[in-house]
This record gives C-alpha cells, sequence and structure tokens, in this order.
C-alpha cells in the first residue's frame, strides 16, 4: 500500500516543506510550520498516468469571441478600477489596513448593485448581523434589497450560495472563513488557501461573481499565501491615512481592464462619497507659494492627477542626517540626493531630510523624480517655486533627464486646473497644451541654474 505523503507549510510566509521543523527557513520564524492538508480529505488518488484522461479541446488565436458582459454600480470610481463594470464569474480580492473603510465601501457596493437589478448576498465573518444593519441604517441603505448572514463555515456558505444562485456574493473577510476538513486554525495558510479556492472555483462553475476581502500585514501585503493573489482575476488595495478623508482604490492586477488605475473616495458621515477630480481636492488645502511645496503633475493608471509634494531642509542635530519619506521611495529619494551631490555639487550632508506628499496619496512613478528634486532645492535654498507651475520628469544616474509618458495628458489636466507654466525634460509629446507655457530642460545641472540660479 503507498505511503501517504505529508507536506507542511509556513503560516507566516507560506512556504513548503517536505517535513516539519522547528523553525522556516524562509521567513525564519519559530514554531510557524503546520501539517497541510488540501481541501479534499479523501485517500491519496492514484498516479496521474495511471488513468488516460480526455482529450482537451484547443482553438486558435483568431477566434472571435464576445466581450464579457459588466454590470455598472453607479459608483462612478469603483467602476472604473474594475476596468469599467462588475463581469460576471470574476474573482476580486480587496485589501486594506483596518479600518480604512474596506466593509463601508463594499456595503455601499452592494446596495448599488443590487438596487441595479442584481441578486446580491452579503457574508460577514467578522460582525454580527445587527452589526452590518446598523452600518447600512447610518449609511441610508438599509432598504436596499441585499441579502445578508454572519457565517464562517465555508461549507454551508457555498450550499447557501447554490441554493439562493445571487449574481454577487461579498465574503468579509476571507481570513475569518473555515473549511471543516482542513486541519488548521481559521486564518491560516492552509485555511486561507482553501477557501479562496473553493470559492474562486464556485464562481467559476456558477457564474457568480465573489469579492474577497482580505487583511493586510504590517508590511502592506495580504495576509496569506501570494498564491491567493494568482487564483483571483482582479486584486485592490484601499488605501488612505487615518488622519485624512481622502481614500484611494487601487488595481494592482485585473484580468478584466487597465491595472494601476485608481479610484478616489472622500470619507464622510454617511459615508464614502466618490471624488470625479482628484486633482481640485489634493491641491484645494493649497495656500500662498512657500518654499519646499511644488505641484507634481503624474499619472495613475490612466488618469492625470496634480498632487503636492512637501520638503523641509533643517540642519540635524545629530551626527546621522534623518532621511523621512511620507507617500514616496524612501530608496529613490536617496538616490536624488546623491545625484544632486556627485552631479550638481549640492551637499546636503548634515541636513535633516523631510519628503511628504499632501493629502494622503501615494506616488510611485519615476516621472516624480524633478518634483522632488524641486522641492528639496526649494526648501534647501528657502527659494518658493512659482505657485502656478508644475513639475514632473525622470532624473537618471547620469544627471539626465529623460521624457515622462503621456506628458500632453499631464499638461492638459494642469492647464484645466488653472495652472500656466510647466517644467518638463525636453523630447515629450507637447500637442495640445491649451496655451500652457512649456520650460523644457535636458539635464539635472542645466535645471538647477536656471530655476535656483545654482550649479
Amino acid at each position: 500500500m503507498a505511503k501517504s505523503s505529508k507536506t507542511f507549510s509556513c503560516s507566516a510566509c507560506g512556504a513548503s516543506f517536505n517535513k516539519w521543523s522547528g523553525r522556516c527557513d524562509g521567513c525564519g520564524e519559530w514554531n510557524s510550520i503546520v501539517e497541510d492538508k488540501g481541501i479534499s480529505a479523501g485517500p491519496p488518488s492514484k498516479s496521474l498516468g495511471a488513468k488516460r484522461g480526455s482529450s482537451v479541446q484547443l482553438t486558435d488565436l483568431s477566434t472571435q469571441e464576445v466581450p464579457p458582459p459588466r454590470k455598472m454600480s453607479g459608483i462612478g470610481e469603483l467602476d472604473r478600477v474594475l476596468g469599467g463594470g462588475l463581469v460576471a464569474a470574476s474573482a476580486i480580492l480587496v485589501g486594506g489596513d483596518p479600518g480604512i473603510g474596506k466593509s463601508t465601501l463594499l456595503l455601499q457596493a452592494a446596495a448599488h448593485f443590487a438596487q441595479k437589478g442584481l441578486r446580491t448576498i452579503y457574508v460577514s465573518g467578522e460582525e454580527a448581523s445587527a452589526q452590518v444593519r446598523m452600518r447600512a441604517q447610518r449609511l441610508g441603505l438599509d432598504q436596499a434589497p441585499v441579502k445578508l448572514a454572519a457565517e464562517t463555515n465555508l461549507r454551508d456558505i457555498l450550499t447557501t450560495l447554490e441554493v439562493e444562485k445571487p449574481d454577487l456574493a461579498i465574503i468579509d473577510s476571507i481570513q475569518t472563513m473555515w473549511a471543516d476538513n482542513v486541519e488548521s486554525a481559521p486564518g491560516s495558510v492552509s485555511q486561507v488557501r482553501a477557501a479562496a479556492h473553493e470559492l474562486t472555483a464556485f464562481a467559476k462553475r456558477r457564474g457568480v461573481s465573489v469579492v474577497l476581502v482580505g487583511h493586510v500585514t504590517k508590511e502592506g501585503q495580504i495576509a496569506g499565501p501570494r498564491v491567493v493573489e494568482h487564483m483571483v482575476d482582479t486584486v485592490l488595495y484601499f488605501e488612505g491615512e487615518r488622519g485624512h478623508q481622502f481614500r484611494i482604490l487601487r488595481s494592482v492586477k485585473n484580468r478584466f481592464g487597465p491595472a494601476d488605475e485608481i479610484g478616489v473616495f472622500e470619507m464622510t458621515g454617511g459615508g464614502l462619497a466618490e471624488v470625479t477630480n482628484p486633482s481640485a481636492l489634493f491641491l484645494s488645502e493649497r495656500g500662498a507659494p512657500a518654499a519646499g511645496s511644488v505641484v507634481f503633475a503624474g499619472i495613475e493608471g490612466t488618469r492625470p492627477v496634480l498632487v503636492e509634494l512637501q520638503a523641509l531642509v533643517a540642519p540635524s542635530p545629530h551626527s546621522q542626517a534623518r532621511r523621512t519619506v511620507v507617500g514616496w521611495d524612501g530608496g529613490r529619494l536617496a538616490m536624488i540626493l546623491a545625484v544632486l551631490e556627485a552631479r550638481c555639487g549640492i551637499p546636503f550632508a548634515g541636513l535633516d531630510v523631510y519628503l511628504n506628499v499632501a493629502g494622503g496619496m501615494k506616488v510611485s512613478e519615476p516621472a516624480a523624480d524633478l518634483a522632488v528634486a524641486a522641492a528639496l532645492l526649494s526648501a534647501r535654498e528657502d527659494v518658493a517655486l512659482p505657485a502656478e507651475t508644475v513639475v514632473f520628469g525622470e532624473i537618471s544616474l547620469s544627471g539626465a533627464l529623460r521624457p515622462a509618458t503621456q506628458t500632453e495628458n499631464r499638461l492638459k489636466e494642469a492647464s484645466k486646473l488653472g495652472f500656466t507654466s510647466a517644467i518638463a525634460p525636453a523630447g515629450g509629446k507637447t500637442v495640445g497644451t491649451s496655451g500652457l507655457k512649456l520650460n523644457t530642460m535636458s539635464d539635472l545641472t542645466g535645471f538647477v541654474g536656471e530655476i535656483f540660479g545654482a550649479g
């Protein structure tokens, strides 16, 4: 009789092993390795070669198929991030920090989809039904035709979905689901993987759209095995700072639309309100020109967004100067400081440097390099840039400025918001800038000399 093979996985990082050990070789955690049993608890199957399978139907690349139909929620920012609406039989994973508003957003989405005619079920594994109803009353959604359940047993949930045959099912959250044939605690790697697999397979098999809510780790990644993000069709992150009212819904993976698309919401007493013009909102509290303040014309997905970058440079009282960044990559800040010193002769040694993206926005594109350099130089020299000027461009290690993508869209958005001039690298497409005065630069040394009179 064939011996049953066992596999083990780390509940902290998801690494797999053939035998148990006290310490995970992947992440270094102690006592985190548990036996990994799949969703099927039957006897081990025979070798795949022992039984002949059926032939798979093949098609060619020229096959014409009808695009998947989409259902609009009526929440424009959500529909934008989904790629134009909800696709039937799709699996969507939504992650975010605790208390950021994931449940509020999805309850509002469930109510809007239900009012559009979709049979919608909201399953909460974290709250009682009464708590969800209280939130719905506070949001003014208590009359929406949404079916509600409070359950964590995966088998019971799947049976209910089979009977009810909904168009949309929201599971809040995947870490609370419990599969009774997996011998581990809810929230473990094995349980999360099994629950995500079963719910995703159900979505494809029955044509039901399934939305899974996922908790995040302190590093900002969705908790559980990374394979869950590969299983689903769309991965969305709900971001924002507790001290700001703005919330960003960001698509990091979408099989039915563009990735890196964002939707902007504002947290109000009546729930999340969509922001149709985020640039105007991010710049609404910007006052008179100040040293260290620069407006960056960025691109998030397909949308141009203008945000304010704020820098502060001050003498350091410590032997090791501080470098503090909020909303941008700290490693890229170190690179910009090194290029300014090596190529332009402007040292920041002995100076504390603080950089902040106003409004709680997170900027990741390299086109923000020139705006960051401008903010740092403005703060260091105590010279304010003109208030009606936007800056963008990528800086190379040689000090050259590289053109940014979608230059024309950035300039059009700046012109629409009343900006009259822009500083950008030479070589970008500048057709149709609506009378915006464009000052192009080819290298960082020329930029420093012309704008700040140094270099």
